[in-house]
């Protein structure tokens, strides 16, 4: 039994364009196939299973739970706009259902990084107000940051600002390990400064020219990461986020891969 549960992201889909948009129960056997634990869906991949009874059915018939659920706005105002509000909204409701399954905020990377700090701060103050509100619900929620050139929160110094901003009485921070090195950061060294605040994670693999790498086959240094987690009685989840260029073609293919690097490599470093 490991005190750390690893999942999938489907992000890998994503990728394909909207092929596997209405697919999802296929990427929850994938998942299955695969060996993961869960899953963390977007909420746009949620279609007919945004129906809580349908996703349960298809949660016990995969042998899979619900790790996260993944919201992705704009938050481009101080304040939460009428839809990014009800979307919000929308998605607690459904995990009211789910009480274990996390909440991971995602802001989409704008077109360029001008007007740096009101954004931010534009950022921080809605995703930190929208995490009151779901604690008040009893939903655990963390902050997932990016790392296209255009995204606001991708830098060293760009992380002291978010993770100096979030109030860590409501808001987490899900550290993706691909994005964090990408803006030029170790991953490690990043989680040992912020480790109070890490409520969930994702990994994602890099070559070291910094395109995207198949997990297990780029620079990322996962065992340690994942030695670090347990070490410090990390018991959230670990997605894998596969965004290798081969997952654009074989989504598929690539997560049951990464079920066998997942299996035989990282889950004998979290045996409690």
């Amino acid at each position: 039994m490991t005190k750390i549960n690893i999942g999938c992201q489907t992000y890998t889909w994503q990728m394909s364009g909207d092929k596997y948009l209405d697919k999802l129960p296929h990427i929850m056997g994938i998942t299955s196939t695969a060996g993961f634990a869960g899953f963390e869906p977007e909420t746009q991949f949620l279609g007919d299973l945004y129906n809580p009874e349908t996703m349960a059915e298809n949660l016990e018939k995969c042998g899979i739970e619900l790790g996260a659920v993944c919201l992705v706005e704009d938050w481009l105002q101080p304040e939460e706009t009428d839809q990014e509000r009800a979307n919000a909204e929308r998605v607690m409701d459904f995990l009211d259902h789910f009480p274990d399954t996390l909440l991971c905020i995602c802001q989409m990377p704008g077109k360029d990084r001008e007007n740096l700090k009101a954004r931010q701060l534009n950022l921080l103050s809605c995703i930190n107000e929208l995490s009151k509100r779901a604690t008040g619900r009893g939903i655990n929620c963390a902050y997932h940051p990016n790392s296209p050139m255009s995204s606001i929160y991708r830098t060293a110094e760009d992380y002291d600002v978010l993770l100096n901003g979030l109030d860590g009485s409501v808001t987490g921070w899900a550290p993706d390990v691909g994005h964090i090195a990408k803006g030029g950061m170790d991953p490690l060294e990043k989680m040992q400064e912020f480790s109070p605040l890490i409520r969930h994670v994702h990994y994602k693999d890099m070559f070291e020219d910094g395109t995207w790498a198949q997990m297990g086959k780029g620079s990322v240094d996962f065992e340690k990461i994942t030695s670090f987690l347990f070490e410090i009685g990390y018991n959230g989840w670990i997605i894998v986020e596969d965004e290798c260029d081969r997952a654009v073609t074989d989504p598929d293919g690539v997560t049951i891969e990464d079920g066998d690097y997942v299996h035989n490599t990282l889950e004998p470093l979290v045996e409690g």
